[in-house]
């Protein structure tokens, strides 16, 4: 069932409940996207039409309430044979989970739940419905603590074909009013004794009637007192303990008269003023119906009676005492013939009794002991029960049990009693596990696909979940064990996903700077893909041609999917109308044979105060300096030597164009004085060193021009 789409509208998700004649599953409506609950009529009633008929006028009845404590019924429909009821989805517990964990309730908390349960009687009894299956079982207490009353009306559709069925009435006679117990029509009252028994056991922790099989409970019902609540726990207050006393008399009309009559005792009963009032004392009821325990009537006590009403009195006077004495004496035998048509009499009566109890021996069929075959597999309980001349009802009642086998037996309606030879015993057998079709999940995304299998129960340590990359994006399944179809136990299942990781990623380089052939060999190594399109080239005053300028599409250190493509920018050297121009610098050091260290700092187009050139120098060198000029601009070189700033030369863009610029700038050194020239030799040494002056003279005068 789960996994089917009910009516094309309602798609089953998983199993939340079940009882005797249905089971009850959550599922998702497709049209108006919400959860719901859907109610399912057991395979064992499909052909009862009587049944099916009764089922589904009292659904459409319960579908008329409209009350924020009542279930709403949404749809009733068939398809094939499955009958189901659609009803609102809660989200919590039912009031006998509640029950088992917390019992005894406090009695605020008990009196609101109960004020919510008779409310939601009132309005139902208002529109002529009769629950008759009040129990904490069909009391769900949703999340944000509101008491919901589900199950309206169908414990009216059981049949005389059902009614033995341990699910439709076993599971209720702890609640059964005394009414019902006895088969008669039950009403308004009936309920609100149902509600009395509920109270009774969020407060105490306990039923009040317990017995051995239904039977029992049933009669307890009908002939004995509740035991006091209070005498269980005394913190119940008396006016909580009046409402119990007064719900649950044997008699109907000592009970409430309406739900809102003991809706209006249950507004109140927690006030001040009464939570200590006095116990409500009820006179006795004396039932004509009650089943009551009769003294033996005593073998001689019969004779004796019997005697007494057909022996002959004698009238003795004293006018007739001769007379008699004389009749008796004269006639001795005449009072033995009265005695032996008596004594006859009783022989035959005698003989009839004993011939009618025979006749009843021999009718009566002999009783045998249920055997218990609870824990035996269906054929082992079949012949169990044949050997002591029973039967298993045919078919059996078959569940899933997620704890038990399947085949093997885990209830039946009859045990620890005897029973007449012959009788069917009605068996309850699992189907183990309750089996789901996996769906196909390749493709779908993991996190959606876990949410899904956490719906049926499966949770996340039986989930493995392996990944690898691969072009599907990141979370996509792309194979899953078992294969699709495959049958599972959504409790013991372990599933296994191979989920995508996408696609494998590179840390982006750093390409900037670098040339384009160098780029191209590092991206191809990193298997990420630079195609031609993809270059664009520009002009650049501050790249050389063929210099990555910017990354377009991925920055450095970005994590980047193997395959992607790659966008760069690359210089394409300078404009077309920028002018290039290299100016030849002629430097000595300023010692000749000495070292020198020389700077050689530019301003151009490509930006200013840029260096260029730095050197050692022991003799006159040639230092070429390329510049570039846009339109309307100057550039200039600027020479220092051992930190000292020699010259400058400035080249301007206009003399580029008209050929007018000077070629070169010469920086000449200082010569070197011999040590041993004395001061006698100083004249001629002048002329030596004016000649030499004058030719020192002019180098520098031709390194001016040269400089200009």
């Amino acid at each position: 069932m789960i996994g089917h789409d009910l009516g094309g509208r309602y798609e089953i998700l998983s199993r939340i409940g079940g009882g005797g004649m249905a089971l009850v599953y959550k599922a998702h409506d497709v049209l108006l996207n919400r959860k719901v609950a859907v109610k399912v009529l057991r395979q064992q009633f499909v052909n009862d039409d009587e049944f099916i008929r009764r089922f589904r006028r009292e659904a459409q009845s319960a579908a008329a309430l409209s009350h924020p404590n009542v279930v709403s019924i949404y749809d009733v429909g068939q398809e094939d044979e499955t009958h189901y009821i659609v009803m609102e989805y809660i989200e919590g517990n039912n009031l006998n989970e509640l029950i088992q964990e917390r019992a005894p309730l406090q009695a605020e908390e008990a009196v609101r739940f109960a004020v919510q349960i008779c409310d939601a009687l009132g309005h139902a009894h208002q529109n002529h419905i009769i629950h008759r299956d009040i129990k904490p079982h069909n009391i769900l207490i949703g999340n944000n603590g509101r008491v919901k009353v589900t199950d309206f009306g169908i414990a009216r559709a059981v049949t005389s074909s059902t009614i033995t069925h341990t699910g439709s009435v076993l599971g209720s006679v702890h609640y059964f009013s005394p009414e019902h117990a006895k088969g008669i029509n039950t009403g308004e009252k009936s309920d609100l004794y149902s509600l009395g028994i509920v109270l009774y056991q969020m407060l105490t922790g306990k039923l009040p009637f317990l017995g051995e099989s239904p039977i029992s409970v049933a009669l307890k019902h009908l002939q004995e007192n509740i035991e006091a609540p209070r005498s269980i726990n005394p913190h119940i207050p008396q006016s909580v303990e009046n409402i119990i006393l007064k719900a649950t008399r044997k008699n109907p009309s000592e009970r409430y008269s309406s739900a809102q009559e003991m809706l209006l005792d249950l507004d109140t009963c927690l006030r001040s003023d009464r939570l200590n009032e006095s116990k409500t004392i009820f006179p006795m009821f004396n039932d004509l119906e009650e089943t009551r325990v009769m003294p033996a009537i005593r073998g001689d006590i019969v004779a004796s009676a019997s005697a007494e009403r057909f022996e002959p009195k004698v009238v003795v006077s004293d006018t007739s005492t001769k007379w008699a004495d004389g009749e008796n004496n004269k006639n001795p035998k005449k009072w033995k013939k009265p005695l032996t048509v008596v004594g006859v009499t009783l022989v035959l009566l005698a003989l009839i009794i004993f011939g009618f109890l025979w006749l009843l021996d021999k009718l009566d069929t002999e009783e045998v002991e249920v055997p218990y075959v609870v824990g035996m597999t269906l054929a082992d309980a079949r012949k169990e029960l044949e050997s002591k001349g029973l039967e298993a009802q045919d078919p059996p009642i078959r569940e899933f049990q997620k704890d038990i086998p399947k085949d093997q037996v885990f209830d039946q309606n009859k045990q620890n009693m005897r029973v007449k030879a012959g009788s069917a015993i009605v068996l309850y057998v699992s189907d183990g596990p309750e089996m789901v079709g996996l769906k196909n999940y390749v493709g779908q995304m993991i996190k959606a696909v876990q949410e899904e299998l956490h719906s049926i129960g499966i949770t996340n340590d039986r989930i493995e979940i392996k990944e690898e990359h691969n072009e599907q994006p990141l979370g996509t399944i792309l194979e899953q064990t078992p294969a699709s179809g495959e049958l599972f136990d959504p409790l013991t299942v372990k599933l296994s996903f191979l989920v995508s990781k996408g696609p494998e990623t590179v840390e982006m380089p750093d390409l900037v700077g670098e040339k384009l052939s160098t780029a191209r060999k590092l991206l191809k190594s990193l298997g990420l893909v630079l195609k031609e399109e993809n270059i664009l080239y520009e002009p650049s005053y501050l790249h050389e041609k063929d210099t990555i300028i910017m990354q377009e599409t991925h920055m450095p250190l970005d994590q980047v999917p193997k395959g992607s493509d790659i966008t760069i920018r690359v210089s394409s050297g300078p404009p077309a109308d920028a002018k290039s121009y290299v100016l030849n610098v002629r430097i000595s050091p300023a010692v000749e044979g000495q070292s020198s260290e020389v700077k050689i700092v530019y301003s151009d187009a490509r930006g200013e105060n840029m260096e260029g050139i730095t050197r050692t120098i022991t003799s006159t060198v040639d230092i070429p300096v390329t510049v570039i000029l846009a339109p309307d601009t100057v550039a200039t070189v600027t020479v220092s030597r051992d930190n000292q700033f020699m010259d400058t030369k400035t080249i301007s863009y206009d003399e580029l164009v008209s050929g007018t610029g000077s070629s070169g700038l010469t920086i000449p050194g200082e010569e070197l004085v011999p040590p041993t020239q004395n001061t006698e030799e100083q004249p001629v040494q002048g002329e030596v060193n004016g000649s030499d002056g004058e030719s020192t003279t002019e180098g520098e005068s031709e390194g001016s021009e040269q400089g200009q």
